[in-house]
C-alpha cells in the first residue's frame, strides 16, 4: 500500500474549540427492555463473500458516535460502513436471510495493506460535519491511519520507529476524551500523537519503571474514562490492566486477575467500575475503581476455547452490558448485581463483536471465525458453505419505554407497594 505523506500538507482534521462536556440539555434515553427478545432489523453477509477469501469471518463491529452507522473490520483486512436508514426499525422476516442478499450495500469500503490490529471513531465524529467524520485504525508494518468516513482517502498517518528505524506498529489505539490525541499502545511502551500534527512526532512512555516494575509486554487494548477524570487503562496480553494518569502516563496501580491476555477494556459510564475481558478466558471481570483490589463479580460468556477478540459493550444508560461468545449466543448482565438476564441467538458461530448504539434502542453483531480446509476430505478450496447465519453482521431492535414511562412505573410500583403495605396493616 502506498503511503500518503501528509506532513507537508494543511489536513482537514478534527478541532474541538469549545468545551466538550458542556451540554445545554441531557438527552433522555430509552430503557431498553431486555426481559423481551430482539428481534433482526437488518442482515448482511453476501458481500463478505464476495472476495477471494471466502471464509471472511467478521472480527468486529463498532457504532458512530453520531449514530449514523457502524463500521466492521473483517478478515480481508478492509472495513466497511453502513448508514442506518431512516426507517431503521423496520422489521426484517428472518426467513428471508437465506435469499442471497443483504439488507443493503455499505456505502464505504476501506481497503487496509495488512491484518487491522485495532481501531477507533473520533469522539466527537458527525455526518453531518466532514472534518469530524474520521476513524483511525492500526495494521501490521504500518503507521497509525486517519480515514475519512464519507469518501475513504486517507487523511494522514501517525507513524512510530524502532531501533532500526524502522516503522512498528500499534497494537491499540485510542482518542483522548478531548478528542486532541492518539494514544497507542506498543510492546511494554505508550506513544502520544498530536492529531493535529501528523507524521513522526509523538511523546513515548515506558509502562516499565527503572526497578523494572510495572506492565510488562504487549499493550493490546486501551480506553479512557468517560467522565473526563484524566484516567487511562490499558490491557496487556501479559494478563495485567494498568491503570494511568493522561497527562503523564504515572502508573497508578496494576490489576491482575484475568486468566488469558486481555483483549478489551471499558469502563462503566460513571467511571467508578472498569470491566476487562482476555482471550481464552470464559470470564469479563469488574473492578471497582474505588479500591481497585478485589474482583467484585465475573460474568460469564463461552469464549475458553478462542483466541478471537470478543468484544463486550455497555448499553448508553450503563444498566447492563452485553457479550457474546463462541456458542453464538448474546447474553445481558445487570451492572448493579452481576446477574444474567437474557439472552439470544445472534448467529451461528462465534459472535466476536457487539455494540450498542448510543442512543437508540438498538445493537449490532458481528459474527464468524478462523475455518481450515483439511486436505483430502474431498471439499472444494473456494468453497467453505458457509450460510448465512455464521460470518454475518446483523443489526437488532429491542423493545423499549420512554424514560417517561419508567418513571410512571416506578410511581405505580410505589403506589402498588404502599397500598399492599397498608393492607396488610389493616388486616393486622
Amino acid at each position: 500500500m502506498v503511503e500518503e505523506d501528509c506532513e507537508s500538507e494543511q489536513p482537514s482534521l478534527p478541532n474541538i474549540t469549545d468545551d466538550p462536556t458542556n451540554q445545554e440539555e441531557p438527552y433522555q434515553w430509552p430503557v431498553i427492555r431486555f426481559d423481551v427478545p430482539p428481534y433482526r432489523t437488518h442482515h448482511f453477509f453476501h458481500q463478505f463473500r464476495t472476495g477471494p477469501n471466502p471464509n471472511n469471518f467478521l472480527k468486529s463491529v463498532k457504532w458512530s458516535p453520531d449514530g449514523s452507522c457502524f463500521l466492521t473490520n473483517s478478515e480481508d483486512n478492509t472495513f466497511r460502513t453502513f448508514m442506518l436508514p431512516e426507517n431503521g426499525n423496520d422489521y426484517l422476516d428472518d426467513s428471508s436471510v437465506n435469499d442471497g442478499g443483504d439488507s443493503y450495500a455499505a456505502n464505504l469500503v476501506v481497503n487496509e495493506g495488512e491484518s487491522v490490529y485495532d481501531f477507533c471513531w473520533y469522539p466527537y465524529m458527525s455526518a453531518s460535519d466532514p472534518v469530524t467524520n474520521v476513524f483511525a485504525s492500526t495494521s501490521r508494518d504500518h503507521p497509525i491511519h486517519l480515514w475519512d468516513a464519507s469518501s475513504g482517502e486517507l487523511r494522514c498517518t501517525y507513524r512510530a520507529y524502532d531501533a532500526m528505524d524502522e516503522i512498528t506498529a500499534a497494537f491499540s489505539i485510542a482518542f483522548n476524551p478531548f478528542g486532541t490525541k492518539i494514544f497507542a499502545g506498543y510492546n511494554k511502551s505508550v506513544r502520544v500523537f498530536d492529531l493535529h500534527r501528523p507524521g513522526r512526532e509523538f511523546k513515548q512512555f515506558s509502562t516499565l519503571q527503572g526497578n523494572k516494575e510495572g506492565q510488562t509486554g504487549i499493550l493490546s487494548a486501551m480506553a479512557f474514562c468517560p467522565t473526563h477524570s484524566g484516567m487511562l487503562a490499558i490491557g496487556s496480553y501479559s494478563q495485567t490492566t494498568g491503570i494511568y494518569r493522561e497527562d503523564n502516563m504515572e502508573l497508578l496501580y496494576v490489576l491482575h486477575g484475568q486468566e488469558g491476555g486481555i483483549t478489551h477494556v471499558q469502563f462503566s459510564k460513571d467511571g467508578n467500575y472498569l470491566y476487562t475481558g482476555g482471550r481464552k478466558d470464559p470470564y469479563i471481570l469488574c473492578w471497582d475503581m474505588r479500591k481497585a483490589v478485589d474482583v467484585v463479580y465475573k460474568l460469564y460468556r463461552s469464549s475458553e476455547y478462542t483466541n478471537q477478540r470478543i468484544s463486550f459493550d455497555i448499553e448508553p444508560q450503563g444498566q447492563h452490558l452485553g457479550t457474546g461468545g463462541q456458542d453464538g449466543t448474546v447474553h445481558i448482565y445487570d451492572l448493579k448485581t452481576g446477574q444474567w438476564v437474557s439472552s439470544f441467538q445472534a448467529a451461528l458461530d462465534t459472535v466476536s463483536g457487539f455494540s450498542f448504539h448510543p442512543f437508540l434502542p438498538m445493537a449490532a453483531s458481528s459474527s464468524g471465525h478462523r475455518r481450515f480446509v483439511v486436505p483430502g476430505d474431498g471439499s472444494e478450496d473456494d468453497d467453505l458453505h458457509l450460510g448465512a447465519e455464521e460470518n454475518c453482521a446483523s443489526v437488532w431492535s429491542f423493545s423499549f419505554e420512554s424514560a417517561v414511562e419508567s418513571d410512571v412505573n416506578v410511581y405505580k410500583d410505589g403506589l402498588k407497594s404502599g397500598s399492599e403495605h397498608e393492607n396488610l396493616n389493616q388486616n393486622s
